[in-house]
C-alpha cells in the first residue's frame, strides 16, 4: 500500500503535544531521580541529559541533506523512537548499579554515570530532531512552529504538576510513554494523505500505547540508593512498607517495624528514663524521616518529650499559644500538649502528611490533628506567617530536614526560605511580648548550621533595630541537637536561672546566654574545645568578620536573595577534607556544590564538542570572511539567548515562591506562564519576519525586556509585600499578569533570529539550534552558581545584559550581511 505524504502541511499540533510531553518527561525524571538518588544528582543527570538537544543540532547539521528530502518519514520515526526510548532508557538506567557516593573511590562509577547520561539523552535527542527538522523544513513559518513548541511546553508544566498530584511517578512514566505513541498517531494523521494507510497506522500506534500498561510492576519499581535512610531501614528484619503516596512535593512512604520498633526522639537526653511509645516512620523521597507516635491520651506517656533540647522554651516562660512550623508526624504537637499549651497552630506544607494523620492513622496518633485546641494549616511556613495577623507566645521550627542528608552536604543546593534573615525577622514580628522563637538543629562537628543560624539571628535582630543582639539570645546543645531561642526583649535573670536548671537536669550544655562564663560551657557532652561557646562570642564581637573569613565552613547568613542556608562549602577547606578521605572525613564534603561544579565542567566540555564538531566538519569546504563572520555572530547571538532565557526563568521561580507561598504553585504558574506567553510572543514575531524587520524586532523586544526587567528588579519586593494578604487565586492571577509582558517579549528574539539565519544560510540553522540547546544546559548550572555567590537579583541583571548582547549581535549581523550579501535582505521569504 503506497504511503502518500502531505509535504506542505506543517504538523503544528503534534509539535505542541510532543513539546508538552518532553517537558513533562524532563520534570518527571527529576522527580524520579530525586527519589532514587538525591535532588542534586537528579539535577546533574537531567542537565546533562538535555544535551540531547545540542547533540541533535550537530546530528541535523551533518545529516540535513539526507533527512530534509525525507522529512515526514524522519519526523514520524523520531516521534516513535521518543515513545520507545522514554520508557526503555529509564528502565535500563535503573538497572545500572550506580552509587554516586562511591565515585571518589571507584572509577567504574564514572563510566556507569556516563552510560546513564547517554541513555537519558536519547529521548530528548529524538524530540529535538523532530522539532529541529520541522523548523528547517518550514523555514518560512519558523515563528509559528517555535510558538507551537513553547505553548506545548507551557502546557506540559501544568500537565506534569497535575499528574504528580494524582499518580505515583512510575505510573506517570507509563502514561507519558503511552501518550508519546498517541502523539505519533496524531502526527501520522496530520502528515499522511491516503486514508487507508493513515487509518492502519493509527490503529497500530494507538495499540502500541497500551503496551506500557502491560509491563510488570517490578520492571518500573524504584531502585532507591542504598545510602538513603529508607533503604537502610528496610534492611531491618520485619520492617515493611505500610503505605505509599506521592505529590509534586515528594513521595511519602510509611514504614512499620514491629520486631525492632522505631524510637524516634532526636536529641533525647542521655539521662532520660522514659522512651517513646510505638511509632511508624514516615520517609519523604526515601529520606528525611519523621514519625507518627501512638498516643492514647495518657500525658505521662509523653514525658520523654520534655527531655529534648526543643523543650527549652516551655521552661523559660508561659506558653499558651504555640505555632509549630513544619509539624510533620506531630511530635512537636505532642510536646506542646504535654506542656499544656492552650492552643496550637500546626503548619505543614505537605497535605499528604496531614491527610495521613487525619485519616488512616487518626486513631493511632490519638487524633492529634483534631480538637478544639489545635488549628491545622496546609501552607508554606513563610506564607502562613506573613499572611496571618495572629501573634504567638512561641514559634517553633524543629529539625525540618533530615540529619543524614544535611550532614553529608546533600542540601547544599537546596533553597530554603525558612532560615533567612528576612524569615527570622518575620517570625520575631509575630511574637507576643516576651515571646520565644525556638529553632532546633542537628549538632554536627565541626559546627556548621547551628553557628550559621546564630549568625543569621544576630543579623536579623540588628536589622530589626536591636543594638545588642547578645542580650536576646540563648543557645544550648545536647549530644545530637541544639536549640537556639531568640527574643524581641532581653533575656531576664529568671529565664537564665530556668535555663541553667533545665540543662543541668538533662546534661545539656549551655553554649550561650547573656553573661555566660567560659567555665560554664562544654561540661557534659565534652568536646576538645568549647567550639559553640567560642563561636557565639566571636559572632557577637568586633572580630566577627575575621572569624567568619577564617572559619573552615561558610557561615554567611542566608538572605531571601541568596537563600542557600545549607551551603557551607569553602574551597580553602577542600584539600584538608580530601586528605581525610580514607579516615571518615567524607561526610564533611559538600557533595551538592562539588557535583554542581562537576556538572558545569562536563557540560562545557560536551557543549564545546557538540558545537565545534560541525564546524570542524565544515572546514573541508572553502571558508570565506562572509562565512566566518556569520558563524561567529550566530554563535554569540544564540549562546546569549540560551543563557538569558533560563536565567530569568529560574530567578523568577525563586522570587515568586515567596509571593505565592508554595513551591509547587510557583513552579507551575511561573514555568507555564513564561512558556505560554513566550509562545504567544513567538507567534507575534512573524510580523517582523514577514516585513524584513528582523533586527528591529529583536531590538524592540530587548528594550521591552530591559525596561520590564529593570522595573521588576526594583518594584517586585514592595509590590509583593503590599499584596501578600490577597487570596491565593488573586495572587496567582497577579503573577500571571506580571509575567505575561516580560515572557511575551522574551519569546521574540529566538524565532526571529532563527528565521533570519534561515534566510542567510539555512545550513547553520541546526547548528544554531545546537548552540542554544547547549547554552540552556549551561544556564541552569550557571544560574544556580551565580545565585549562590551573588544572589538571584544579580542573576536577573546578568540575563538583561545577555539580552543586550543579543541585540548588539543582530545589528552587527545585519551590518555584516549588508557588506557581504546585500541582496539577502530583499524579499527574503521569496528566495
Amino acid at each position: 500500500m503506497p504511503l502518500v505524504i502531505r509535504e506542505n502541511k506543517p504538523p503544528r499540533l503534534s509539535i505542541g503535544v510532543l513539546s508538552m510531553l518532553a517537558l513533562a518527561y524532563e520534570i518527571l525524571l527529576m522527580r524520579l531521580f530525586s527519589i532514587i538518588q538525591w535532588h542534586h544528582f537528579a539535577y546533574m543527570i537531567i542537565s546533562l541529559a538535555l544535551l540531547g538537544y545540542g547533540a541533535s543540532g550537530t546530528f541535523l547539521f551533518l545529516a540535513r541533506r539526507y533527512l530534509l528530502p525525507r522529512y515526514s518519514r524522519a519526523y514520524l520515526v523520531n516521534l516513535l523512537l521518543f515513545g520507545i526510548s522514554s520508557m526503555a532508557c529509564y528502565l535500563v538506567s535503573q538497572h545500572i548499579p550506580f552509587n554516586a557516593e562511591e565515585i571518589l573511590w571507584d572509577l567504574e562509577q564514572a563510566y556507569r554515570l556516563m552510560i546513564i547520561y547517554i541513555l537519558l539523552a536519547l529521548p530528548f535527542f529524538f524530540v529535538a530532531n523532530a522539532i529541529g527538522l520541522t523548523l528547517m523544513r518550514y523555514k518560512d513559518i519558523m515563528t509559528r512552529i517555535y510558538s507551537a513548541d513553547l505553548l506545548g511546553a507551557g502546557l506540559g508544566s501544568l500537565l506534569i504538576i497535575s499528574l504528580l498530584f494524582l499518580f505515583l511517578p512510575t505510573e506517570i512514566l507509563r502514561i507519558i510513554t503511552a501518550l508519546a505513541f498517541v502523539t505519533t498517531a496524531l502526527a501520522a494523521w496530520e502528515l499522511v494523505e491516503n486514508n487507508r494507510a493513515r487509518n492502519t497506522g493509527l490503529v497500530i500506534l494507538i495499540s502500541f500505547s497500551l503496551f506500557p500498561f502491560l509491563l510488570p510492576a517490578s520492571w518500573t519499581q524504584l531502585e532507591i540508593s542504598p545510602y538513603k535512610s529508607l533503604s537502610q531501614t528496610l534492611q531491618i528484619s520485619g520492617t515493611h512498607v505500610v503505605s505509599e503516596q506521592s505529590s509534586p512535593l515528594g513521595m511519602i512512604t510509611v514504614v512499620e517495624s514491629p520486631r525492632i520498633p522505631f524510637r524516634h526522639a532526636p536529641g533525647l537526653s542521655l539521662l532520660s528514663t522514659s522512651t517513646p511509645p510505638e511509632q511508624y516512620g514516615i520517609f519523604t523521597d526515601g529520606d528525611a524521616m519523621t514519625a507518627i507516635t501512638r498516643y492514647r491520651g495518657n500525658r505521662e506517656e509523653l514525658s520523654y518529650l520534655d527531655q529534648l533540647t526543643s523543650a527549652l522554651p516551655y521552661h523559660l516562660g508561659t506558653v499558651d499559644d504555640a505555632l509549630i512550623l513544619g509539624s510533620g508526624g506531630g511530635q512537636e504537637i505532642l510536646q506542646a500538649r504535654y506542656h499544656q499549651a492552650k492552643h496550637i497552630s500546626a503548619v505543614e506544607l505537605d497535605r499528604q502528611i496531614i491527610d495521613l494523620l487525619q485519616g488512616k492513622y487518626r486513631d493511632f496518633s490519638g487524633h492529634i490533628y483534631d480538637g478544639n485546641d489545635i488549628s491545622v494549616f496546609s501552607e508554606e511556613a513563610r506564607g502562613f506567617v506573613s499572611g496571618h495577623k495572629h501573634t504567638f507566645d512561641l514559634i517553633q521550627l524543629t529539625l525540618v530536614d533530615s540529619y543524614s542528608a544535611s550532614s553529608a552536604g546533600l542540601y547544599a543546593l537546596s533553597e530554603s526560605y525558612l532560615y533567612t534573615t528576612e524569615a527570622l525577622r518575620q517570625y520575631l514580628a509575630k511574637l507576643n511580648a516576651n515571646g520565644y522563637l525556638a529553632i532546633s538543629r542537628w549538632v554536627k562537628l565541626p559546627p556548621r548550621d547551628t553557628l550559621k543560624l546564630f549568625a543569621t539571628a544576630v543579623d536579623a535582630l540588628r536589622q530589626s533595630g536591636v543594638r545588642d543582639p547578645g542580650q536576646h539570645l540563648v543557645l544550648i546543645r545536647g549530644l545530637q541537637t541544639s536549640t537556639l531561642v531568640i527574643k524581641n526583649t532581653p533575656v531576664t535573670p529568671e529565664e537564665i536561672t530556668a535555663l541553667r536548671g533545665f540543662c543541668k537536669q538533662r546534661s545539656f550544655d549551655v553554649a550561650y546566654y547573656p553573661g555566660i562564663k567560659a567555665t560554664e560551657a562544654n561540661k557534659y557532652n565534652i568536646l576538645a574545645r568549647p567550639y559553640f561557646y567560642e563561636a557565639a562570642q566571636a559572632l557577637l564581637g568586633p572580630g566577627r568578620d575575621t572569624f567568619m573569613q577564617q572559619y573552615k565552613f561558610n557561615l554567611e547568613p542566608a538572605t531571601d536573595d541568596k537563600p542557600f542556608f545549607f551551603h557551607f562549602f569553602k574551597w580553602q577547606t577542600l584539600p584538608e577534607i580530601l586528605s581525610l578521605r580514607g579516615k571518615g572525613g567524607m561526610p564533611l564534603l559538600e557533595w551538592g556544590y562539588l557535583i554542581l561544579i562537576t556538572t558545569l565542567v562536563q557540560a562545557i566540555v560536551a557543549s564545546v564538542l557538540l558545537i565545534l564538531l560541525p564546524l570542524l566538519w565544515s572546514r573541508r569546504r572553502k571558508t570565506t570572511p562572509d562565512n566566518r563572520a556569520l558563524t561567529w555572530h550566530t554563535f554569540v547571538y544564540f549562546l546569549a539567548l540560551g543563557l538569558a532565557f533560563l536565567f530569568v526563568e529560574i530567578a523568577y521561580i525563586q522570587k515568586f515562591i515567596l509571593f505565592l507561598h508554595h513551591p509547587v504553585y510557583a513552579t507551575a504558574v511561573v514555568l507555564a506562564a513564561f512558556l505560554i506567553f513566550a509562545g504567544l510572543g513567538s507567534a507575534y514575531s512573524a510580523r517582523y519576519t514577514q516585513h524584513d524587520e528582523h533586527a528591529r524586532g529583536v531590538i524592540h523586544s530587548v528594550l521591552a525586556i530591559a525596561l520590564i526587567g529593570g522595573i521588576y528588579t526594583i518594584m517586585l519586593g514592595p509590590l509583593f509585600a503590599l499584596l501578600l494578604d490577597w487570596p491565593v487565586l488573586a495572587r496567582i492571577l497577579v503573577s500571571i499578569l506580571l509575567i505575561a509582558p516580560l515572557a511575551f517579549s522574551m519569546g521574540i528574539p529566538f524565532p526571529v533570529g532563527l528565521s533570519y539565519l534561515g534566510v542567510l544560510n539555512q545550513g547553520l540553522v541546526p547548528w544554531a539550534w545546537s548552540v542554544n540547546g547547549c547554552a540552556s544546559v549551561l544556564s541552569a548550572v550557571l544560574a544556580t552558581l551565580l545565585a549562590i555567590h551573588l544572589g538571584f537579583t544579580l542573576v536577573i541583571v546578568c540575563a538583561l545584559l545577555l539580552y543586550a548582547v543579543s541585540a548588539v549581535s543582530i545589528t552587527r549581523w545585519q551590518a555584516h550581511c549588508q557588506k557581504y550579501n546585500p541582496g539577502a535582505l530583499k524579499n527574503p521569504l521569496s528566495r
